[in-house]
């Protein structure tokens, strides 16, 4: 962009102001009136922006004040310049108070399908100007999206994650295992060894998302080979495949809220007790949009109540926190 500031006059809004009064009333003492100013004051300001333009906008009489061609022109200059500077200050001040705009999530799918929607309905509550585009995938998709510049926030495993991003840590996802009331790991407890889940066959995610590769790693620390016999890429295909008797899955807990009905059951999964740490990441670079905050402010609020109202469920079962 090649910018010219030496041609740009040197003219304020309250300059502009000036002019306009004195092209509405055809007077400097009423217009004065009107700004709230003294006329000799008004009189130097127009001056100035004559002697700023070159050009004379008054022809000026004891008794009338009359606009000139070139004033003509350039009153309807200073109008659109201030019109679409009160527009744009608006604008600016709805996107900065988050009344109006646009959000971009990435989310990682366990995250996306449990807990994002629950955030998105309390932040369009207060917010009902912010449209929210959410983005699904792999943990590696996520970084992508906030590395490229893509999404404003990424809500993914923030326990090893690049330079490029800044990220906050907000809970600790466990894993459980999901299968039909009709299998047989339902009816000796309600907690399941990954050793005895070897024994059955597998729903899984893809190879490369984060869920998998945690499974896959903490089967081979404990030398078992488990059997992937059906891979999806979204969790509520994984529950209707689960549902047909293809296979049981290990889960985040999070990802199954609203999935399971009274036709799927769940296991605790110990020994060992899958976990790894969630959060929200954004680039390192970049700081945060106003509505990006907002949002970040009611995801942590509404996974800490999520995690809460988990701790008493179990708790009245007798389960583990």
């Amino acid at each position: 962009m090649d910018m010219q500031p030496v041609s740009v006059p040197d003219l304020t809004a309250r300059q502009l102001h000036a002019v306009l009064a004195v092209a509405e009333y055809h007077s400097f003492i009423a217009a004065a009136a009107f700004l709230k100013t003294s006329q000799p004051a008004l009189t130097r300001t127009i001056m100035r922006v004559e002697d700023v333009l070159g050009v004379r906008l008054f022809d000026r009489s004891t008794r009338r004040v009359a606009i000139t061609a070139a004033g003509k022109e350039f009153v309807a200059v200073a109008e659109r310049i201030l019109n679409d500077l009160r527009i744009s200050v608006r604008s600016m001040r709805e996107v900065g108070e988050e009344q109006r705009g646009q959000i971009v999530i990435s989310s990682i799918m366990s995250v996306a399908n449990g807990l994002i929607p629950l955030v998105a309905a309390k932040y369009r509550a207060s917010r009902p100007g912010i449209e929210i585009i959410l983005r699904e995938g792999v943990h590696g998709a996520v970084l992508e999206d906030i590395r490229s510049g893509t999404a404003d926030l990424g809500a993914t495993y923030v326990d090893l994650v690049p330079d490029f991003v800044e990220a906050k840590r907000v809970s600790r996802e466990i894993f459980d295992v999901i299968l039909p009331p009709w299998h047989p790991l339902t009816k000796t407890a309600s907690s399941v060894t990954l050793n005895e889940v070897a024994k059955f066959q597998l729903v899984s995610l893809p190879h490369e998302s984060r869920t998998r590769r945690t499974i896959d790693g903490a089967a081979s620390s404990a030398g078992l080979t488990l059997r992937h016999v059906a891979t999806v890429s979204q969790f509520t295909t994984m529950m209707s495949f689960v549902r047909a008797g293809v296979g049981i899955a290990i889960v985040p807990s999070g990802a199954i809220a609203g999935l399971l009905g009274k036709d799927l059951s769940v296991l605790k999964l110990m020994r060992p007790r899958l976990s790894r740490d969630v959060g929200l990441i954004w680039l390192r670079e970049r700081d945060l949009t106003p509505a990006a905050k907002g949002f970040a402010v009611v995801f942590e609020e509404m996974w800490r109540r999520s995690e809460k109202l988990r701790r008493g469920q179990n708790r009245a079962k007798g389960g583990q926190p």
